[in-house]
């Protein structure tokens, strides 16, 4: 009975035009849809029931209701959807893990949604608005408006120029382009500096449609310079450039040679480049090319020269529109090698100048200021030679020597300290000046090919040392004793103002009387010259020597050639050797 209620129940299934086969296909199909509730999909869920910390949600075709925290919803900004019957996205994470509960999250559906919307935005390069939330190492963190999502953006990234403060632009909605977007990890980067430049992009487009090749640009404000050109601000609306090359028909190793930041200048509009957005300009070209005339310039010749440019090696000079040449701080005085140049020119100065040399292939001409001016190393030997005395100011110092301006002549002659006194030593002396003290010097070497002259003071006055012309070794000389320490004697000889020093040693035979503290001052004694080197001008004195050449001739003059064979002794030793010489014989 059973296999034959089987046997037609298989008839009817498998007959597929009857009512029972359409039913349970029906049957088959609801319970199939019903069932795609799979771990990893983001569904709906409906609130069923809330508690003080958690709130029940009820998931169609689910045997349990999953539990949401409500902090987790009050941290995505959902806490106005938590309502009995408010239906809210979650993400299934696990159907059901170790204590057969369903897990699920309302921040990573959240999250899931949002980053399904920027990957569109992604790939169809659309800007998305979000507004910036916080700072952040390196950047900011932006919050989509749209889905709540965070994205980060560079610093860099910001503006498309620095900005010290942001907090104008936090909380505000604004565009942002989406530049990177990593799927692995979820991260999203954008730019609002992207969508500026694209804004400015336009605009400039709009702009640079207005000039033409062959457009004269008027009053052009130099902006910035680097190694390869200039640039400059036209209008307040455009940046161009003039190329290194198309400044000047002179050589310019930099623009900063020729230009100062602030300076207006005409421009003729050269190139545009409509894809680049780039306008280029030249200025050389506004005037004819003055190489093709240099001839008409004659070597040694003095021309005036406008001053346009001031640097610390030197001033550039502009003999006519486009000829500019750099008057080197060597060219500018005959005595200065290093002269003050801010404070001798000033930018639109006139100066005259001489042409040296002109090199047409290498585009370039060489000046010289001072070759305009009377050399004055010239003029001193010519006024003033060798031998003659001049009044100067003491015009710079160092440890051991002054530098003395001559008066009439701008030069700064050296004066060593040891052409300041004969009488003491010449770096003490040395500390007795100061700059601006006038002084009368005499000249004693003038070299004009290395732009030198050495002076002296002490040759004012006589020379100390010719007080031993006449004199020499062993000669004994009268001198006064100035003071005395442990170690040395001072003491002047009568009629020189030259000061010298008796050492220990040489003040008495007997070692017990070589003693400087038997001196106390003011004493006058003889002593000996026991070196005289007038060329090196040196001399030394000595007491002990002088007692020696008084005693050697002491001996010679009162001692006699029997002197000793009168004593005793000398009777009794002849007889003695009497007495030897007899034994021998015998």
């Amino acid at each position: 009975m059973l296999a034959k209620q089987s046997k037609k129940n298989m008839e009817i299934y498998n007959n597929e035009s009857t009512k029972a086969h359409k039913e349970f296909e029906k049957l088959l199909n609801n319970h199939s849809s019903k069932s795609k509730v799979e771990e990893g999909k983001v569904v709906e869920g409906k609130i069923s029931k809330i508690t003080e910390k958690y709130i029940f949600l009820y998931i169609e075709n689910l045997k349990s209701e999953p539990v949401l925290d409500i902090n987790e919803l009050k941290s995505i900004g959902m806490s106005e959807k938590i309502k009995i019957g408010q239906s809210i996205p979650v993400l299934i994470e696990h159907l059901e893990d170790r204590n057969g509960e369903v897990l699920v999250s309302a921040s990573k559906a959240q999250k899931i949604k949002g980053w399904d919307v920027l990957v569109k935005a992604y790939e169809k390069n659309e800007p998305i608005v979000g507004k910036i939330k916080s700072k952040c190492k390196g950047g900011v963190i932006v919050e989509h408006l749209d889905t709540g999502s965070l994205m980060f953006c560079p610093g860099s990234q910001i503006s498309d120029k620095p900005l010290k403060n942001i907090d104008h632009l936090i909380n505000e909605p604004q565009k942002f382009a989406l530049i990177k977007l990593d799927k692995i990890r979820g991260n999203a980067c954008v730019s609002r500096r992207h969508i500026i430049n694209s804004i400015k992009k336009e605009d400039k487009a709009k702009i640079i449609e207005k000039y033409k090749v062959g457009t004269v640009i008027k009053d052009a404000v130099v902006k910035g310079y680097s190694s390869f050109g200039c640039f400059f601000d036209v209008n307040s609306e455009l940046d161009v450039l003039v190329h290194l090359q198309e400044i000047s028909y002179s050589r310019v190793n930099h623009p900063d040679e020729i230009f100062n930041i602030g300076d207006k200048h005409d421009l003729l509009v050269i190139s545009v480049d409509n894809e680049k957005l780039q306008v280029s300009c030249s200025i050389k070209q506004l005037s004819p090319d003055p190489f093709e005339h240099i001839s008409n310039y004659e070597l040694n010749t003095k021309y005036k020269f406008k001053i346009v440019k001031i640097m610390d090696f030197g001033v550039f000079c502009e003999l006519e529109p486009g000829l500019t040449s750099l008057l080197h701080s060597s060219e500018i005085s005959w005595s200065k090698k290093n002269p003050p140049i801010k404070k001798i020119f000033k930018i639109g100065d006139e100066v005259q100048c001489v042409i040296t040399e002109i090199d047409k292939e290498k585009r370039r001409i060489i000046i010289s200021h001072r070759l305009t001016i009377e050399n004055p190393y010239d003029k001193l030997e010519k006024n003033c030679p060798v031998g003659s005395e001049v009044e100067g100011t003491v015009s710079s110092m160092n440890d051991y020597a002054i530098y003395v301006n001559l008066l009439g002549f701008d030069i700064d002659a050296f004066l060593h300290s040891n052409d300041l006194t004969y009488a003491k030593n010449g770096s003490e002396e040395l500390k007795n000046y100061k700059k601006g003290d006038k002084l009368k010097v005499k000249v004693l070497e003038i070299k004009k090919d290395q732009q030198k002259v050495r002076v002296g003071l002490r040759q004012m006055k006589t020379d100390p040392m010719d007080y031993f012309k006449n004199k020499k070794v062993n000669d004994a000389i009268t001198v006064k004793v100035i003071n005395s320490d442990n170690k040395v004697l001072n003491v002047k000889p009568e009629g020189c103002e030259m000061e010298f020093q008796i050492k220990k040693s040489q003040i008495a035979i007997n070692q017990e009387d070589a003693r400087p503290s038997r001196f106390v001052g003011g004493e006058r004694i003889d002593v000996a010259i026991s070196e005289l080197d007038l060329e090196k001008r040196k001399v030394s004195l000595s007491i002990k020597l002088l007692e020696e050449i008084q005693n050697k001739e002491a001996v010679s003059k009162f001692s006699s050639p029997l002197s000793g064979k009168n004593l005793p002794f000398s009777a009794l030793s002849d007889k003695l050797k009497k007495k030897k010489n007899k034994k021998k014989e015998e």
